[in-house]
Order: structure tokens, then C-alpha cells, then sequence
């Protein structure tokens, strides 16, 4: 079981099991996390769970398709060069421990 180790609006730090192929936002919903809005329920048709995510777990990630790429032109907090949906980012082995910061605003 892969986890995903969240750190919140307000700083804190919150490591919770994930579910290999579920995406970071399913499993941020599923556990309560707060400051993830999933507005579009991960259709990739808002910005509302946006996440900064470690650098050192970027070469791991799949590449950003273009959905993705638009609509992370989109978010309400800036967008820097770790940021990513999180609905579009699958677990697995590979990304077991990664490391995502929630933005103070999702929209």
C-alpha cells in the first residue's frame, strides 16, 4: 500500500494509506484530508486539487497531458513547476512516500 504523506493549508503534516491506481485526490477525499476540493470528482475539468508535489518524486510521475496542462492555468493559488492535479496522479509502488503540499486556495 503506497502512502502519500499530505501537508495542509495550515502546515500540517498528514501520512495516509493509499490504494494502488487510486489518485492522490481519491485518496485525500477518502481520508479526510482537508483543503482538496475535488470539485469535478477527477475529471481533470477544474483545478480544484491542485497539489505542489515533492521535486524529488517528479521524474517518477507520469508526463502531464494536455488536459492537465490547461486547467492548471486555471488554479486560484499560483502555479509553479511541481504543480499537478492530483486526480491525475495514480499510485503504485513507484510513488510510495510521496509528498504533496495543498495550496492555501483551490478556488
Amino acid at each position: 500500500m503506497p502512502k502519500v504523506v499530505y501537508t495542509t493549508p495550515d502546515g500540517a503534516r498528514e501520512t495516509v494509506d493509499g490504494r494502488d491506481g487510486d489518485s492522490i485526490m481519491e485518496t485525500a477525499v477518502r481520508n479526510g484530508v482537508p483543503g482538496i476540493v475535488a470539485e469535478c470528482g477527477g475529471a481533470a475539468s477544474c483545478a480544484t486539487c491542485h497539489v505542489y508535489v515533492d521535486e524529488a518524486y517528479l521524474p517518477k510521475l507520469e508526463p502531464m497531458e494536455d488536459l492537465e496542462d490547461d486547467m492548471l492555468e486555471e488554479t486560484a493559488a499560483e502555479r509553479l513547476p511541481n504543480s499537478r492535479l492530483s486526480c491525475q496522479v495514480r499510485l503504485g509502488a513507484a510513488l510510495d512516500g510521496i509528498a504533496v503540499t495543498i495550496p492555501p486556495a483551490q478556488t
